[in-house]
């Protein structure tokens, strides 16, 4: 769920800006689970980039405030949300910690790390929602350890059918920065793509296991 629509478009904007977001619908990806995608997102560059960076960690920090007051702890899910999830914990002024996929196999063998205490209130930060599995499964970890996690603000979600039903199955309300519908819109608004590959870009979103431009375009010209 997107708070502010105003913040939506402007991340949106400035994730295209430093192609932390790409775009090729007439070229597109291939995802490690065999999908086609027309859009590959690598949110950690935004790091890299010290006034977006801080534009990002400013608004999940302020959507944090709002929606569940300040928390004990800010937890980010490893390892692509560690940075952000750090910076946002620096701006609220508390603990810091992070959630690996799995526990480590050797020393303490932690799952997750850095220092935290049973029942406090910890809000996860993740940088990028697909399925929501990685970042149900850092949740799960968190409740596991006995601590209250009252919701997860990530940057941006592809709005997948998949995740808005894994996260109401497990409890977890997310609110992101931005969205693919976002995304999609003001890439059009700012000519980096054109009308026909962003209705490619919605066919996508609507059927992503079995989405092929040819087929797409072909269709298209009957």
């Amino acid at each position: 769920m997107i708070l502010n629509k105003g913040t939506a478009q402007k991340t949106a904007e400035l994730l295209l800006q430093i192609n932390a977001i790409k775009l090729q619908p007439q070229n597109p990806f291939q995802w490690a689970s065999g999908w086609k995608s027309p859009i590959y997102c690598d949110n950690r560059i935004t790091l890299s980039f010290p006034t977006i960076r801080n534009y990002l960690r400013e608004q999940i920090a302020r959507q944090i405030e709002h929606l569940y007051g300040k928390p004990d702890v800010i937890a980010g899910v490893a390892t692509g949300a560690i940075g952000i999830g750090m910076l946002v914990a620096d701006y609220l002024n508390v603990p810091f910690c992070y959630v690996r996929p799995e526990a480590k196999k050797h020393g303490r063998q932690n799952k997750i790390e850095g220092l935290v205490e049973t029942h406090q209130n910890v809000v996860v930060v993740e940088d990028l929602i697909s399925t929501g599995k990685s970042s149900l499964a850092a949740v799960e970890a968190l409740r596991e350890a006995d601590l209250n996690v009252k919701g997860m603000v990530a940057i941006f979600t592809y709005g997948f059918e998949v995740a808005e039903n894994n996260f109401k199955d497990a409890n977890v309300t997310l609110h992101t920065l931005s969205d693919y519908s976002e995304i999609v819109e003001q890439a059009e608004r700012s000519g980096y793509i054109n009308s026909e590959e962003s209705s490619l870009l919605s066919q996508w979103r609507n059927d992503p296991a079995n989405w092929d431009p040819k087929m797409t375009v072909d269709s298209e010209k009957k």
